[in-house]
């Protein structure tokens, strides 16, 4: 008879916010995305320039960018976003990525992407219903090479740079016309919710999942020691 007590108020917990447990989908993305990170941030010689990654504001992962079979000659992927905070990275706001063509390099079937947001210009642009990459947003490829020189045209002026990996291969990519934008079904799925991409990224959104925490645990300790705005 005790039992039949409390079943009903573990019930109610659930209702009122207890957060089940998150999908395969999202958390298998997340795993993915961790290792896109670790391998291009520990690549010896073919990696994304420190200076760049320590400077950037946000950090875009997409692994497994794959043709889109749907599209003619186009392609799709979903991948998270998170940024730096005065605590560290930010929980993880899940995105999507899709475009025309750009033929994917050396003939791969799918290639890992990696987009670095460099200040709050490229950020705000990212946050609205949709971007369209170089128009809304100025997007470059970036530099390859963990010592090569940051102070390049595309580094110093666009908003975002982005790299990819293909076969093992990092390189710098250009992602002009492409339309990025929040994965509403993604993050209502991880979350549980419906939630406000700003209030994911500069809120006080948490999460326990063991797959987000390994994330933004790849991308290093997020915290900088004053903020502004760039």
């Amino acid at each position: 008879m005790r039992t039949k007590t409390w079943l009903p108020l573990l019930g109610l917990a659930f209702v009122i916010g207890v957060p089940l447990a998150a999908s395969a989908a999202e958390v298998d993305r997340l795993r993915e995305a961790a290792e896109v990170v670790r391998a291009l941030r520990t690549a010896p010689d073919s990696g994304i320039p420190e200076e760049l990654w320590e400077d950037a504001d946000c950090v875009v992962v997409i692994p497994s960018m794959k043709k889109a079979a749907f599209v003619f000659g186009g392609e799709y992927g979903r991948g998270m976003m998170s940024c730096r905070s005065a605590s560290g990275w930010s929980a993880p706001l899940f995105m999507q990525l899709a475009k025309g063509s750009w033929g994917l390099q050396i003939g791969a079937e799918a290639v890992d992407l990696v987009l670095l947001v460099m200040n709050r210009r490229g950020i705000d642009s990212l946050l609205d219903n949709k971007v369209s990459l170089g128009a809304d947003a100025s997007v470059a490829a970036g530099p390859v090479g963990r010592t090569a020189t940051a102070s390049t045209d595309a580094a110093l002026n666009a908003q975002i740079l982005s790299y990819s990996r293909s076969k093992g291969l990092f390189a710098g990519i250009d992602l002009s016309g492409g339309v990025l934008r929040p994965d509403t079904d993604a993050n209502k799925d991880f979350y549980r919710r419906q939630v406000a991409a700003r209030d994911v990224l500069f809120g006080k959104m948490t999460t326990a999942d063991v797959a987000a925490r390994d994330f933004t645990s790849s991308l290093g300790s997020g915290v900088r020691p004053t903020t502004g705005n760039r």
